[in-house]
Parts: structure tokens; sequence; C-alpha cells
């Protein structure tokens, strides 16, 4: 029988795996959730200030589109949190005095804050005052924003441990404000922003191309939605660029592992090419990115990983390099797709201001997923070049697994989030397919026109 045949390692990788599977599935709707909220914020804020009833009906459009992100994306961050305790209890039992205190905050603070207004946001549209109801929209951007916060404040701490100290084999919290100014999350926050930033406009973008190319009768306001979203693109993009050049400078103090990683260095170089693709080398730019200039000596995985059997005794110290190395390039890949998307929409539709070719437009409809790639990719290496710490230099992955759990549990688990997920997708697509068709024409109008043509 399989599941017979499964050994306690076979454990250890399959709760890997299942964790990976959940967390890019619900890390799908994370940033898409945040910078959609922003955008909402930006719209409600319009139609209150203007009094135009069209500002409103692409608020509410994209609001509905937004709440079934939203909804997904709640239901499958429950999961995570129980997988800690299922699949991690060693993890959970070495690290919860530092690491639960992040999670309760985002739960008890963020999470209500988010989810209370969202219900006051959309039941209360014709009940609150309007600038009550624009304040509710953005305590929920708020919220989003908060939560992502405290999320990273722990992940962080897996990255980069600061603020503890070990009392009968365990992590104990010593300075909470250690543990919030962590370095690694101030580098790592304004990346998630500016990555929802870009996943929101792009997912904008080309639903308001769809629109546009198939000429509904509510066209000319996703006009106006395609213009916002090639300007937030724009500034999200820029930010994304600057943010990530300063996290991987931040890589060669805290995590030299994993920039060797990132670019297959086996032996240490001065200067340090960068690649493009296997055997495709830019002389020098990977100690330009670091140092900001020409010369400058980047470590190999060779020299790294005596340097850690020194510091923590005989073992391979070295991350998975071919996931680490492809994940870097696809997401690299995928921005600078964006990049010339983004460049041809402004150029082309802003500044020569000439009506977009029908396959420009669709070409951007499939530019939705490009962010989501990136955004996955990204998250690839930043955990799987953190290998083999789930707390990187605290504790091996391979220690955090729970003892008691079973391979078949695991696998039994694994298939039945899988078929959720798949489900959950269906219902997803089926929903949104169903919106955007909807659009956003103003029904009342609509019907008058139909019944003045009767």
């Amino acid at each position: 029988m399989l599941i017979s045949y499964i050994t306690f390692m076979d454990v250890i990788f399959l709760s890997r795996l299942q964790f990976a599977i959940t967390t890019v599935y619900h890390f799908l709707f994370v940033p898409l959730s945040i910078g959609l909220a922003l955008f909402i914020a930006i719209w409600e804020t319009s139609a209150y200030n203007s009094g135009n009833s069209e500002d409103e009906r692409v608020a509410r459009f994209w609001g509905r589109l937004f709440l079934l992100s939203f909804a997904v994306g709640a239901v499958t961050g429950i999961v995570q949190e129980f997988q800690f305790g299922m699949n991690w209890s060693e993890y959970s039992s070495f690290v919860g005095d530092v690491f639960g205190a992040p999670l309760a905050i985002e739960a008890l603070l963020a999470f209500f804050l988010e989810s209370t207004f969202l219900g006051l946001w959309v039941f209360g549209r014709h009940v609150l005052p309007k600038i009550v109801h624009v304040v509710c929209i953005w305590l929920v951007f708020a919220g989003s924003c908060i939560s992502a916060v405290w999320i990273l404040i722990a992940n962080s701490f897996m990255q980069h441990p600061v603020g503890y100290a070990f009392s009968n084999g365990r992590a104990q919290m010593t300075n909470f404000w250690d543990l919030i100014s962590n370095h690694y999350f101030l580098h790592q926050f304004p990346h998630v922003i500016f990555a929802s930033l870009c996943t929101a406009s792009f997912f904008v973008l080309g639903i308001s191309a769809l629109k546009i190319r198939q000429q509904t009768e509510d066209a000319y306001l996703f006009y106006r939605t395609f213009k916002f979203a090639l300007f937030m693109g724009g500034v999200g993009l820029f930010g994304v660029l600057l943010s990530g050049h300063l996290q991987a400078q931040m890589l060669f103090d805290y995590q030299p592992m994993k920039l060797a990683a990132m670019e297959n260095l086996e032996k240490s170089q001065n200067p340090a090419p960068l690649a493009i693709v296997p055997g495709v080398e830019v002389p020098a730019l990977l100690s330009i990115m670091v140092y900001h200039r020409p010369s400058g000596e980047v470590k190999g995985l060779e020299e790294l990983q005596k340097t850690m059997e020194g510091r923590f005794g005989p073992g391979d110290y070295k991350p998975p390099v071919w996931l680490t190395y492809s994940s870097f390039r696809i997401m690299v890949f995928c921005s600078s797709i964006m990049v010339l998307i983004l460049f041809y929409g402004i150029v082309w539709n802003l500044i020569l201001r000439k009506a977009m070719h029908k396959k420009a437009l669709l070409l951007m409809t499939f530019g939705i997923s490009l962010p989501h790639v990136a955004n996955i990719t990204g998250w690839l290496l930043a955990e799987v070049g953190r290998q083999p710490w789930i707390v990187y230099g605290l504790m091996p992955t391979d220690k955090a697994v729970s003892d008691q759990i079973s391979g078949g549990a695991v696998v039994f688990s694994l298939f039945v989030f899988c078929a959720i997920y798949v489900l959950l997708s269906v219902m997803l697509v089926y929903f949104m397919r169903q919106e955007i068709l909807r659009g956003c024409v103003n029904k009342k109008i609509t019907k008058k026109i139909t019944n003045a043509n009767a």
C-alpha cells in the first residue's frame, strides 16, 4: 500500500508540500485584496467629493469583485493557522512565545477591524452617512495593511530572528521593539505593499481592457479605470523594483547563502557576474547590485557551506539551488513583461492618446496572471532559499514537523485541501465571470432606455 510506504522523512516532505500549496493558493488573493481595497477607497472618495454617480458605480463594481477575493482569501487563511498546530507542532512549541504574539494581534486587531468595517461598507451604503461610509472602506484598507504588517513581522523572525532569548530549550521574546523593528521586516513590508498595487493594477487593467475590447455599454467607465490602473501600476512596479533591489542587498548581510543560490554561484568571485539565463552572464553586475560599484566579492556556495559547517556542525546547508535560481528568474521575467505592457499602455494611451489595438487589449487581459506568478515565485524564493532552516540559524525544518503525525493523515488532508481549493476556484471563476458580464451598467437607466425603445 502507498500509505504504509510513507516514512517519517516523507511526512516532512508532505507537510512542506501541503503548506506550500495552501500558502500559494492563499497568496493569490492577499495582494489582490490589499490593492483593490485602496482603489475602491479612492473611487468612493472621488464619488463623495464629486457627487458623481458614475464614480459610485465604478466603486460598486470593483467592490463586488473585491468581496469575492476577500472571502476566498479569508477562508484559505484560516487553514494556515491550523497547520501550525497540526503539522508543525514542534515549530509552534519552539517559537510560540515569539511567533504567537504577532499572529494573535493580526487576528484580534487587524482581521476584525478589516471584516467589521467591510460589513459596514457593504450593508451601510444607504444607511450610514456618506462620509462615514467612505471612512469604512478606508479602514478596510488600513486593516488589510495592518494585517500584512503582523504577518510579515512573524515571517521576518523566521528569516532573521531578533528580540529573543533561549529558555528551557525554547525561544522566548525579550524585546518586542526589536521584533517589530526587524530590518528584514522593514525591507519586506514595502515590497509586499507595492506588489499588491501591481497585482490590483493588472487585475483592473486586464478586466478593463476586456470590456473596452468588447465595446460594452459601460466601456467608457472602464476606459477611466484602465487609465487609472496604468498610473497605479507604474507607481507599484517602480516601488517593487526599488524595494526588491534593496532586499537583494539585505540578503548579502543576512542570508548570503540565499543570494549565492539565486545566482548558482558555486565559488566566490570578485567581481561577481549576474546570470541572465544559464550560460549567459553580465560581468560584474551582481557586484554592482550589492556594492554599487563594479568590484566587490560575493561569496559562493562552497565557501558559505564551509562557514556554516564551522558554525553549526556537519550538514548540508545549501538550499535547493535549482528552485531558488529558477524562481528568481521567473519573477524577474514577469516583472520585465509588466514593465513593457505598462510602457506600451502609457505611451500609446496617455501620451499619444490613440486607441489601443484589440490584440494589445487581449494581451493586457492575459497580463492579469503576471503579478500572481511573480508573487508566487517571489514567495518561493524567500522561503525555499532559507532552507534547510525553518527559523534561520536556530531550527532546521526537519526538526519542526509534528512527531506524532502520520504520513497517511497528511496525504488525506492534502487531497481534501486540494479538492476544496479546486471547488473554490471553480466557484470563484463562475461568480467573477458573472459580475464582469454584469459590469457597471446602471440597471435603472438601462430599464428606462429599454422601455422607451419598446
